[in-house]
């Protein structure tokens, strides 16, 4: 995760894409959760509008892990701007969750 953190953050900066704020940049991660939601919406449930192709299931996995990559990038950049990396974010939560459910792990 550390190469494709560094990937990223070169590959925006030489677009010019990382001067955008945290607050802007969590819009970006909104907006891309979103669309992860639909393309998962559309796998699972189908959707049922007259102006879309239907797609196949394939085809639609392929979008749900595409969407799940530009969420990584955002996440990679907030990282990056506080001072983290997605391996310090991963181990924080896997702490917290540690701790938190002590009392119930076997």
């Amino acid at each position: 995760m550390k190469d494709f953190q560094a990937w990223v953050i070169q590959f925006y900066e030489k677009r010019q894409w990382l001067q955008y704020d945290s607050f802007q940049r969590m819009g970006y991660l909104m907006e891309e959760t979103g669309e992860l939601a639909q393309a998962i919406r559309a796998y699972e449930l189908g959707r049922d509008r007259p102006d879309e192709a239907i797609r196949q299931p394939e085809e639609l996995r392929q979008e749900i892990l595409r969407e799940m990559g530009d969420i990584l990038s955002n996440l990679a950049i907030l990282a990056d701007r506080y001072g983290f990396t997605l391996e310090d974010a991963a181990e924080a939560h896997r702490d917290k969750l540690n701790k938190r459910f002590a009392d119930t792990q076997a």
